[in-house]
């Protein structure tokens, strides 16, 4: 179980200070599928850096499996059982995808293996797992790739920042069942940042972030609605994307 207590956050700018998160409190159960949606610049992403480790909080706790972890860097959470999928993933050049998953699983897994995760995530295998992690594969290939690293840690909680961020309409289409295979087989949380109405649709709950706090948390069955009427309200903020 991932715990946030009262947690805030801030930058300097040229302005001052600027508060990005404000008192934070949020609960993500064993098992469950967490869509984490709102507004841009509504802290959400900040909020995933800081699960992660990639930032730290001006205050407040954040405990995994019970244990405080708020101190711990990205390694220590990577080695407890944490996963993170960039919004845009990183290329390397030289590394092959199959050096890349046996890196990820920890372990010298067989090609064979190695391919099985590229099956899951809708790639012929044979195709990719001798390629470089470079410039030669486009956005959706490498959003699945990173995905099916992922996979290969099989960590007890996995958090996504906006994958649906700079991919063409297939891709997105074999994203949404890639995260729907996920949900039924992964005995672990995960946690996606995204405004995608099709995403949203597949989560167990629901956390709407604005302007650094939370305005909703439940159930998709009752905060979906609740998103999509005040959506479409004259006059409202359209946050949720209904374009692919």
């Amino acid at each position: 179980m991932l715990e946030m207590r009262n947690l805030s956050f801030g930058v300097d700018d040229s302005q001052g200070k600027k508060e990005i998160l404000k008192d934070v409190s949020l609960t993500v159960g064993d098992d469950k599928f967490v869509v984490i949606t709102g507004p841009n610049g509504g802290g959400k992403s900040t909020l995933a850096k800081l699960i992660m480790g990639i930032e730290k909080p001006k205050s407040g706790q954040i405990l995994f499996d019970g244990q405080d972890i708020t101190e711990k860097n990205i390694t220590e959470r990577a080695n407890m059982g944490i996963s993170f999928a960039l919004q845009q993933p990183v290329r390397f050049k030289g590394v092959q995808v199959l050096d890349l998953i046996r890196l990820a699983a920890k372990k010298q897994l067989s090609a064979a293996d190695a391919c099985r995760y590229l099956s899951e995530v809708g790639l012929c295998a044979k195709d990719y797992i001798n390629r470089e992690v470079n410039a030669s594969l486009s956005g959706g290939e490498l959003k699945r790739i990173e995905i099916a690293t992922v996979l290969a840690r099989g960590t007890k909680l996995s958090v996504f920042d906006e994958p649906e961020a700079g991919i063409d309409l297939w891709s997105f289409q074999n994203l949404i069942q890639v995260f729907e295979n996920m949900r039924k087989n992964t005995h672990g949380s995960i946690i996606i940042i995204s405004h995608q109405e099709r995403i949203l649709e597949i989560a167990d709950e629901i956390v709407v972030i604005s302007d650094g706090s939370i305005l909703k948390h439940g159930p998709k069955d009752e905060i979906l609605p609740e998103i999509l009427g005040t959506a479409s309200a004259p006059g409202s903020c359209q946050f949720y994307r209904r374009d692919r």
